[in-house]
């Protein structure tokens, strides 16, 4: 953990360490995101892995949030990712936060804002500074999280249709 990160944790009462997901992470992120979803989907959080942490890894996010201390015996707390997107519907460059869950067990401990914090870090590093994201309208959970962080409703509507 770096010492700003640190403070942060330490100054919340939190000891979390915000880092760069591994492929052994992936197990413990499958976990958290059944436990919260009620899907299993490993085989999806690999192709994420491979994709935002091995690749174009300066406009690519994966992070995990642990606990301070021997993590080898801690199971992950969260995780968000996140990418620097350009150009889709006619949206200047901006920050996409496309995934982000807490361990249930750890939620309203600032786990998921030191993982916010981290990932808006990693965006305005970048030069970027607009962050978006797209929430179910059911879910309450993460609508009335990201709210808490600061995000409002968008200049864009999502439209869809089903296809038969």
């Amino acid at each position: 953990m770096n010492a700003v990160t640190r403070r942060a944790a330490e100054s919340s009462g939190n000891l979390v360490n915000i880092r760069a997901a591994v492929e052994a992470d992936l197990g413990s992120v499958a976990t958290i995101d059944e436990r919260v979803t009620g899907l299993g989907k490993l085989d999806y959080w690999r192709d994420v892995y491979e994709r935002y942490s091995t690749r174009r890894t300066k406009q690519r996010f994966f992070l995990v949030a642990e606990p301070v201390g021997d993590a080898s015996e801690k199971p992950l707390l969260g995780y968000i990712v996140g990418a620097v997107r350009a150009w889709e519907f006619g949206s200047e460059p901006c920050g996409w936060v496309f995934a982000f869950s807490v361990d249930p067990d750890t939620r309203l401990q600032g786990v998921g804002e030191h993982l916010f914090h981290a990932m808006s870090g990693k965006f305005k590093a970048t030069g970027i500074n607009t962050m978006r994201t797209m929430v179910a309208r059911d879910n309450n959970l993460h609508m009335a999280f990201f709210r808490s962080e600061g995000m409002t409703a968008g200049p864009y509507i999502q439209l869809e249709k089903e296809l038969d």
